[in-house]
């Protein structure tokens, strides 16, 4: 497996192509300078279908591909073959799928990425999404543990079913970390940098802070996308990460 991070702290942002056809995608990662990085997310996989992973990669860029997955295991483990043998490097799943299909997806993933003589890649579970507060979760689902317990609990069925990591609210990130060492990674929605809205995210931080609570890797969507500059966007961003760094020097 091709190891996800570097000292270079673009290697920890992940933006989100989300709301773009693939002519937008292809021709607004291209003019991201430093841009290492992507989410390509149901809706444009919906749109452009698999070719747009491809052709990001042509870019030179590692490809997140957050479609969460969550059926039968024998088809977890079919969509994971193929999604392994695109190219992407982080795939996600949904963690309520249970462990049999968490198991099956995993070995597929590492079947279709040899195949196709591709990276191995990190599947991750997806635990509580960061859209959901813990009344309305617990109400309309008729779940009676909070979502401080439930996520640490689907990230440990994740962990023994063998899957590589979690996606998770930055605000969880500390508690997981602390029952799951590195090289166990964990990707954070919900960052805001200094300065952006919130919009639809429920439980969200800072890119400094949601690091120092031990995410591995942070998914910045629109703070990016929308931005009048988003080299410059993206740049802000990566500086926000080294701030912590220098101080610890």
């Amino acid at each position: 497996m091709a190891p996800l991070l570097s000292a270079n702290p673009a290697d920890r942002i992940i933006v989100a192509l989300d709301g773009m056809a693939s002519d937008q995608a292809l021709a607004f990662a291209a003019q991201v300078d430093g841009l290492r990085w992507v989410k390509v997310g149901l809706e444009l996989f919906v749109q452009a279908g698999p070719e747009v992973v491809a052709q990001l990669r042509e870019q030179g860029l590692r490809v997140f591909l957050d479609l969460k997955f969550h059926d039968i295991p024998a088809t977890m483990a079919g969509a994971c073959r193929r999604a392994a043998a695109l190219g992407a490097e982080l795939i996600t799943v949904h963690a309520c799928a249970g462990s049999e299909a968490l198991k099956a997806a995993q070995a597929a993933a590492g079947e279709g990425a040899q195949g196709a003589d591709q990276p191995a890649p990190t599947l991750l579970a997806v635990t509580v999404l960061t859209s959901w507060e813990e009344q309305r979760l617990q109400r309309e689902l008729a779940i009676s543990q909070g979502i401080a317990e439930r996520v640490p609990a689907l990230a440990q069925l994740s962990a023994t079913a063998g899957i590589g990591g979690c996606v998770c609210s930055p605000l969880e990130a500390g508690a997981l970390r602390a029952q799951h060492p590195e090289p166990f990674a964990l990707v954070t929605p919900g960052i805001r940098p200094k300065g952006a809205a919130v919009g639809d995210q429920a439980r969200v931080m800072g890119p400094a802070d949601a690091i120092g609570a031990g995410a591995s890797q942070l998914v910045i969507g629109r703070p990016i996308t929308k931005a009048e500059d988003p080299s410059a966007a993206f740049v802000a961003c990566c500086r926000e990460l080294l701030g912590p760094i220098e101080r610890h020097d």
